[in-house]
Parts: C-alpha cells; structure tokens; sequence
C-alpha cells in the first residue's frame, strides 16, 4: 500500500503543498506540532504499516523536528518492512538497507531542521520579550466580549464552586482567576 503522511503545526495552516497530485491508498495528516510523535495519525500509520509498504511525506521536519525521534521514526517504519520516501531531499529509506551516505544525509539534513525549530523558537521568544518591554505585548485577546468579563466576574463573586463555573465557561480555573483579577 501507499500511504502519506502530512503535519502542519497548527489548525489554521493548510497542507495543500505537501505533495499535490500524488495518488495514495492512504492518507494520514496532523495538525500538530512536529516536537513530540505523539501525534494521532501518525501513531495510526504507523501501527498499519506491514513489510512492502511505502509511506511519502513531503519533507522531513514533517515527520519529526528533531533529529532523535526522526531517526527513531524511520528505523521503525523500516524496522516494519516498509519503505520511506521523502520527496523534497530525495531521500529514500528502504528495509534492510544500509546506504552510509542516505544515513548521514538523514542525520545532517535532521539536525539542520531540529537547528531551524530552535532558531524560530528563540527568535519568537527574543520578540515577545522586546514587545513587552515596549509595552505592545499583550498576549492573546481573550475570546470574550467586554459584556462576557463582566458577567463571569460577577458570577465569581456570587458562587462557591469555581471549577464548575471554570467548566461553564470552558475554561482552566486559572483562567478564571485571572479574568475575575481584572475588575
């Protein structure tokens, strides 16, 4: 069987450019970030695969964004008899196949990607903390109205339990502590 794998990092992206046009039996696709492999569809490929199979993925900080899990990644699709392609290095990983070039090509191509996640990582963080200092930072707007704050800071004065009002509003209670801090 053919299978793709597709990850994008957050809902709203879209993985329309990750191998257009490519016919599959199959097609597994995360809304995930690439840190952990404990991503749903991943874990479903992955426990689906038998020996003849050939997973595509697009590029190779789709499937892991550092270099031990996407080692550990593809030794188990090949530990399983499958074959692993990825598209945009060109890079195929067969069973039983020992090529010492497409390993170190693996390694180095991984822990350029693994030095880009970091790079972006600390690059949002250096621009978070400017804005702050700059007082332009504000975190995320809350998904409630001005009208919605206030009812929940007054139910928050009148009720004992707050975590059913937490849940209420679908929201952790430290959430709400915080909201009810603002009056």
């Amino acid at each position: 069987m053919q299978f793709i794998y597709r990850r994008v990092s957050t809902t709203d992206q879209k993985s329309d450019r990750q191998l257009p046009g490519l016919q599959a039996d199959r097609e597994f696709e995360d809304k995930l970030t690439g840190k952990h492999t404990d991503r749903p569809q991943l874990q479903a490929m992955l426990v689906t695969l038998r020996a003849g199979d050939v997973v595509h993925v697009h590029e190779l900080s789709r499937l892991a964004r550092n270099v031990k899990d996407l080692l550990e990644l593809v030794e188990r699709i090949t530990g399983a008899g499958a074959t692993i392609r990825f598209h945009k290095e060109n890079l195929t990983f067969q069973p039983e196949s020992n090529d010492p070039f497409q390993q170190l090509m693996l390694s180095m191509v991984s822990a350029i990607a693994q030095f880009e996640r970091e790079l972006i990582v600390q690059r949002v963080r250096e621009g978070v903390a400017i804005a702050k200092a700059e007082g332009k930072y504000k975190g995320r707007k809350s998904r409630f109205t001005d009208a919605q704050v206030e009812q929940i800071q007054q139910e928050f004065q009148t009720t004992s339990n707050k975590v059913e009002l937490a849940k209420r509003w679908g929201v952790s209670r430290g959430y709400l502590y915080k909201i009810a801090s603002k009056a």
